[in-house]
C-alpha cells in the first residue's frame, strides 16, 4: 500500500508538469491566436498571405518536428540553444495551438451572418463597437465546441513534450519500469498515467458543457 502511495505521488508530480505547460500554453495562445487570426483576415495582402502560409506550415507538420526546431534550430543557426527543455517545448505548444485558435477564430466570425454587422452600421455603430458587441459575442457561442476539442487535446498533447527529455507524467511512469526510486520493472505505473488524464480531461468536459448551457440563449 506505502508502494502504490508513493508511486501515485511521483506520478502526481510528473502530471503537475503536464498542467503547467497546459495553463501556460492555453494562457499565451488563445491571445496569440486572435493576433494570427486578425493578420490572416487583413486586407493588406502580404501580411494576409505571410500569416496563411505560417498557420499551414504549422498546421501541417507535427508538433514532434516543431519540438525539435524550436529546441535544435536557434542553437545551429544562431548560437543560442535554449536550454531548458519546459521552455522549449513551451514555445512549441503556443506556436502550434495559435495557428489552430486562430482557424477556429476566423470560422467563428466568418460565421455570423452578414446582414447584422450591416444591421450595426445602420444603427450608426462604429467597426469596434460592432465586433464587440455584435461579432465578438456571437462568435464566442460558435467557437465554444471547437475550442473545446482543442483544449481537451492540449491535454492530451502535453505527454509528447517527453520526446525532448521534458519530465512529465508518462516519461516518470517510463522511470519506474526502467528503475526508479528504488523501484524496477514496474509496469502499472506507465498505464496508471492515463487515470491521471480521464480525471482532468472529465472535469474539463463538465466544466465546457456548463459553458455552453449558459451560452445557449445565443440561437
Amino acid at each position: 500500500m506505502d508502494s502504490f502511495v508513493n508511486i501515485s505521488m511521483e506520478l502526481l508530480k510528473g502530471f503537475c508538469e503536464n498542467l503547467k505547460l497546459f495553463s501556460l500554453t492555453l494562457l499565451f495562445s488563445v491571445p496569440a491566436g486572435l493576433l494570427v487570426m486578425f493578420c490572416s483576415i487583413s486586407k493588406f495582402k502580404p501580411l494576409k498571405w505571410l500569416s496563411k502560409t505560417f498557420v499551414w506550415i504549422i498546421r501541417g507538420t507535427p508538433l514532434m518536428l516543431q519540438l525539435f526546431v524550436v529546441l535544435y534550430v536557434p542553437g545551429l543557426l544562431f548560437n543560442t540553444p535554449i536550454k531548458v527543455r519546459f521552455t522549449a517545448a513551451l514555445i512549441a505548444f503556443v506556436i502550434n495551438y495559435a495557428c489552430y485558435f486562430s482557424e477556429i477564430y476566423r470560422g467563428g466570425i466568418q460565421g455570423v451572418p452578414r446582414g447584422q454587422q450591416e444591421a450595426g452600421q445602420v444603427l450608426g455603430m462604429t467597426k469596434a463597437q460592432i465586433f464587440r458587441h455584435i461579432t465578438l459575442v456571437q462568435m464566442i457561442k460558435r467557437i465554444v465546441p471547437p475550442m473545446s476539442n482543442e483544449i481537451i487535446t492540449l491535454v492530451k498533447d502535453t505527454s509528447i513534450a517527453r520526446i525532448i527529455s521534458f519530465q512529465e507524467v508518462i516519461w516518470a511512469g517510463y522511470a519506474f519500469l526502467k528503475g526508479s526510486h528504488g523501484y524496477s520493472g514496474l509496469v502499472w505505473p506507465l498505464f496508471f498515467t492515463g487515470i491521471y488524464f480521464l480525471v482532468f480531461n472529465g472535469l474539463l468536459t463538465i466544466l465546457f458543457g456548463w459553458v455552453e448551457r449558459k451560452l445557449s440563449y445565443f440561437q
